[in-house]
């Protein structure tokens, strides 16, 4: 496995973040912060519902919540570049499929419609052959719905 090396600065926060990240999605850290939210609605008559009580409220749940939406970018991108890593190593491996479908997410927005259009074709052949399984990809699709349109009917 090829690992790029990193600082250990980065390497602090890669794992803090993913630390942070495993805490905030547990069933514990949403008691918790529940918990919050009722002891802060139950101190609102001792401090009389005055603009510090609430914008003590405020000012913390929007600090969590910018904070959070880094976090959850940060994890989100990780699962994603995980996923398509994985699914690459699928279509590279499956013999039959088509290989540009490998690295499908660094296509423009124009090449992946595109693509689609193609796919569209693809299930088009498909939804005319009987049998489920009869094509791979869109260059086999093709060359097998030719020949078939070639035979003479028996």
């Amino acid at each position: 496995m090829v690992r790029k090396s990193r600082s250990g600065f980065g390497e602090l926060l890669e794992k803090f973040s993913r630390k942070a990240t495993e805490a905030t999605g547990t069933s514990l850290a949403f008691i918790l912060a529940l918990a919050v939210i009722i002891v802060w609605g139950i101190t609102g008559p001792i401090f009389h519902f005055s603009d510090t009580w609430q914008l003590v409220i405020n000012t913390s749940t929007t600090i969590v919540t910018f904070l959070m939406v880094f976090l959850i970018q940060r994890t989100q991108n990780k699962d994603s570049l995980a996923i398509h890593l994985k699914l690459n190593e699928l279509v590279a491996a499956v013999e039959g499929s088509s290989n540009r479908l490998i690295d499908v997410e660094s296509l423009t927005e124009a090449e992946i419609k595109l693509l689609h259009e193609h796919y569209q074709k693809l299930v088009e052949m498909a939804k005319k052959d009987s049998k489920l399984t009869a094509t791979h990809s869109i260059e086999e699709a093709e060359s097998r719905h030719k020949s078939k349109a070639r035979r003479p009917k028996a």
